[in-house]
């Protein structure tokens, strides 16, 4: 005997997905992924209106300053001139930044391609303004480097972990404050970094400092 078969010649059986099912998880993807979308323009938003003019000029010289990572070179620099350990986790942090730089420019940016925020319709400030970027807004890349370089030096450098964690995460908001980022591109921008500073760390064999008991 053989086995019966559909008239259409689907022979998957009754476990097999329809295409209306397939369907309705594509819409209810899109559905979650608009939902999503509103509420990163709705945080953006939010941030665009609150006032402060007291924190407008301090974040917007830090997000220059985080400029192709010349903070964290700078803090580099100075580990690197610390000692053996120090500037072993300077070595290792400028890697995660390499990677993180890499993977944001050259990958996420160029495979998501999403426009950057209207500052204008936002009303930003412009005591805020920054030069808008040309390239596309996910993930942030300033956030993915800050987050890489103090992800790697903290694993290795531990005394360093809090004050270089405090500072990629002031730099992350920074890129909210002055209007050129969507909130949802700096938290992708930091998963990213953490991924970067594990490559670089598992590349480099390095290991965190032990103190003893």
């Amino acid at each position: 005997m053989t086995e019966p078969t559909h008239a259409d010649g689907d022979t998957g059986g009754p476990f097999a997905p329809g295409p209306g099912r397939a369907r309705a998880r594509g819409r209810a993807l899109t559905a979650v992924l608009g939902e999503l979308r509103a509420v990163d323009g709705a945080l953006y938003a939010a941030v665009a209106a609150t006032s402060t003019p007291a924190l407008d000029r301090a974040l917007r010289r830090l997000s220059h300053a985080a400029d192709h990572s010349k903070v964290s070179l700078g803090i580099a620099a100075a580990l690197a001139v610390s000692g053996a350990r120090p500037r072993r986790a300077a070595l290792v942090g400028m890697g995660a930044v390499a990677v993180a730089s890499a993977s944001s420019n050259l990958l996420g940016k160029r495979l998501v391609r999403r426009a950057r925020p209207d500052r204008e319709a936002a009303r930003v400030t412009v005591d805020r303004y920054v030069p808008m970027p040309a390239s596309a807004s996910f993930p942030s890349g300033h956030t993915a480097s800050a987050v890489a370089f103090a992800t790697a030096v903290g694993v290795v450098l531990p005394a360093a972990a809090v004050p270089l964690g405090v500072l990629a995460s002031a730099v992350g908001y920074a890129r909210v404050h002055v209007g050129v980022h969507y909130p949802g591109d700096v938290a992708a921008g930091a998963v990213l970094g953490i991924a970067s500073a594990a490559a670089a760390l598992a590349v480099s064999g390095a290991r965190p400092l032990r103190y003893p008991a």
